[in-house]
């Protein structure tokens, strides 16, 4: 006797070796034997043999018309013999029994199945909508298998074009879209960015790279909620100290500002102020979600997304002529020793004398015009000529600072690799298209008034990061175990070294309208300025706060994204450079096997012709093709240009991207920058 049974929603059939109550043991044709459970039987026959059974079983399904079948189906519950005996005859073969079961159970969308061979019909309206998706899914095939024609012969179907970044970043697995390039990829032989590309998928490389990020970072837009600045209601009286701050000229998020007050009486004090959203702005409030969310503003070449609305940071940020809320740092010094005496930090209102841009004053404001009081350029401008022994002190205090922190740090801070600044002509801030003419100049590191102000923020993050910490307020630190080699930079809520920049605890506060932290560690700042020793009791963010906790991991996620995207579209307009003044060869330095550097660009590239050169080595490079989709180029090596030694010459690894020094604008990090200590030049000064 044979068995005809499901398992696992297949139809199998076999010879009946023995059976007991509950089930029977099969032997199927291939040898195998199974145990089948008796809810699971169908038909029991003597003949044809099972795969016969099954194979005119599949042929007869396939005549069965399925609405005819359903016409002849009761209302109620019905077994599959039963309809076999409606649909063919009263004597219905095993064979048509057997085909009438396949058809049924292929077809849900006709008839519902109740198990053990049983069914019921299912509603027309059910059917009908069943069938127009099935309709539908037909069509998608069918247009999917065109794509992939037109994706395949070099044309992009307007659909692709359309959800080319979701395809590529965030991918619908289960679009035809997707399904598509996927099809296309494997047919072609390319990877799905290469087959788009000759597809002519990507119209403009600039869009490409920045439609990726928006869609990664800003998926609902860079716009932002209506919001209104909430007024500072404090009563802060007004101090006697006149600040200026130094800024690029494109900057509209003016932090800091710096003042001297008691030059020539032996006693100087230096203020460092702040600005002060934090006395305005809550934790929960809505501005503040807004910047939770995006936790600091991004900057590029000719365009930046800030963190905060404008109008926001405007009620907020140091604009001259204006008495504006800060937080000031006093530190009192020897005019003489430069020794630090004595620091205060106050809430108050300090009056902004001016905004001194250094990409207008750097070719003023020189070591000689510093430090020589008779040497004078032909034209002075008029806002430095009050200020020059002020600048000349901060310049003498900010050397002095920087030689004790390198004392700290066992070993001096080498810059012998300049910073770059990019402008993009007629750009005037507008959203760039790709297409605008670039330029690119130098700004060596350490130039004085980066000096100055890198210094003085190093002063107040560090001498605040230590305050908090005395008073037992938790905050935001940045810290690094040591110098050696992978030792990266870590944030926390403890006040640990920072071997990097060889200071005891280091605390970004500097910048509370561009980066988030700060915002958080100048609540915490606030409240040891109005609480003192009691501050731990009413700081917003206690001590191990979950709070903060998630707020460093955040910030660390999206400030890692935004640098990353910084340095990409960097590259973008230095390859967007060397088209437009059609470089073909560039001097360059070996800086590890098959890499080096441009001397005079902020490009690295892999080169032939390097293997066995001494790192250092200086190199003449011929350039190859760019990608501006992929951001690639690359070198040959075309002759040596110097005999130096393996270490001679070399250029400075360690010279990284901690921005901590910042505060006096947007981040200009190089592409093959690495964060490890401390570089005045890198402060956020060469994009808007």
């Amino acid at each position: 006797m044979f068995l005809l049974f499901e398992e696992a929603g297949k139809f199998m059939a076999g010879r009946v070796l023995s059976e007991a109550d509950t089930s029977a043991q099969v032997e199927l044709d291939s040898g195998k034997r199974v145990k089948v459970k008796t809810a699971n039987f169908l038909l029991k026959f003597e003949k044809p043999e099972p795969a016969q059974l099954l194979a005119a079983a599949q042929t007869i399904s396939q005549s069965i018309e399925l609405e005819l079948a359903w016409e002849f189906s009761p209302e109620e519950e019905f077994g599959f013999a039963d309809l076999a005996r409606e649909y063919f005859s009263d004597k219905a073969t095993l064979e048509q029994q057997a085909g009438t079961l396949v058809r049924l159970f292929e077809s849900p969308h006709y008839f519902r199945r109740a198990g053990k061979g049983r069914f019921r019909k299912a509603p027309a309206d059910i059917i009908a909508l069943a069938l127009a998706a099935i309709e539908k899914k037909k069509q998608i095939a069918l247009q999917t298998e065109q794509w992939v024609k037109d994706l395949s012969a070099g044309e992009c179907p307007q659909a692709i074009r359309e959800q080319l970044y979701k395809i590529l970043f965030k991918p619908d697995k289960n679009a035809p879209e997707y399904k598509a390039v996927v099809e296309a990829s494997r047919a072609t032989h390319l990877g799905p960015l290469e087959l788009l590309i000759k597809a002519g998928a990507i119209d403009s490389p600039y869009q490409f790279h920045w439609r990726r990020f928006l869609l990664e970072n800003f998926p609902k837009g860079t716009g932002f909620p209506k919001l209104e600045a909430p007024a500072i209601k404090d009563e802060l009286p007004l101090s006697t100290a006149r600040a200026f701050s130094i800024d690029d000229s494109a900057t509209t998020e003016i932090d800091d500002a710096l003042s001297v007050q008691g030059l020539g009486s032996g006693t100087v004090v230096v203020g460092i102020h702040i600005a002060a959203p934090g006395l305005a702005i809550q934790p929960g409030s809505p501005i503040d979600l807004v910047g939770r969310n995006r936790l600091s503003t991004v900057y590029m070449p000719g365009y930046k997304v800030t963190m905060l609305p404008d109008d926001v940071v405007q009620a907020y940020t140091l604009q001259e002529g204006r008495d504006c809320p800060a937080l000031s740092l006093y530190v009192t010094l020897d005019e003489a020793t430069l020794e630090i005496q004595s620091s205060e930090t106050k809430l108050e209102r300090v009056h902004i004398g001016a905004n001194l841009r250094h990409d207008q004053l750097d070719a003023i404001v020189t070591l000689e015009w510093l430090e020589n009081p008779d040497f004078n350029h032909q034209i002075d401008p008029q806002p430095l000529l009050n200020k020059r022994k002020k600048l000349s002190f901060l310049h003498r205090l900010a050397q002095d600072l920087k030689a004790k922190r390198e004392v700290v740090r066992g070993k001096p801070e080498n810059f012998n690799r300049p910073d770059y600044n990019f402008k993009l002509v007629g750009n005037d801030g507008a959203e760039p298209q790709g297409s605008e003419q670039v330029q690119i100049s130098v700004r060596e590191r350490g130039a004085p008034l980066d000096l100055i102000v890198s210094e003085a923020m190093i002063l107040a993050n560090s001498t605040w990061g230590n305050w908090m910490a005395e008073l037992g307020v938790p905050g935001i630190y940045r810290s690094q175990a040591s110098m050696l080699p992978g030792v990266k930079v870590r944030m926390g809520t403890r006040a640990l070294p920072h071997a990097g920049l060889g200071v005891k605890s280091y605390a970004w506060s500097s910048s509370p309208l561009r980066r988030y932290t700060d915002l958080v560690n100048q609540w915490q700042i606030i409240a040891c300025a109005r609480h003192g020793k009691t501050a731990a009791l009413v700081a917003p963010f206690k001590p191990k706060d979950a709070d903060l906790f998630s707020i460093i991991s955040s910030f660390d996620s999206a400030y890692f994204a935004y640098n990353d995207y910084q340095r990409a579209i960097e590259r973008f307009w230095t390859l967007k450079f060397i088209q437009q003044n059609q470089v073909t060869e560039i001097t360059a330095t070996v800086f590890k096997e098959n890499m080096v550097r441009a001397d005079d660009l902020p490009l690295v590239l892999p080169v032939m012709g390097a293997s066995g050169l001494p790192r250092g080595a200086r190199v003449l490079i011929k350039l190859g093709d760019i990608d501006e989709v992929t951001l690639d180029i690359h070198g040959t090596v075309v002759e040596r240009l110097d005999a130096v030694t393996e270490t001679a010459n070399a250029p400075d690894d360690e010279a990284g991207d901690e921005d901590e020094d910042a505060g006096a604008g947007p981040i200009a990090i190089a592409v093959d920058m690495s964060e490890t200590d401390a570089s005045p030049a890198v402060t956020d000064q060469t994009a808007p």
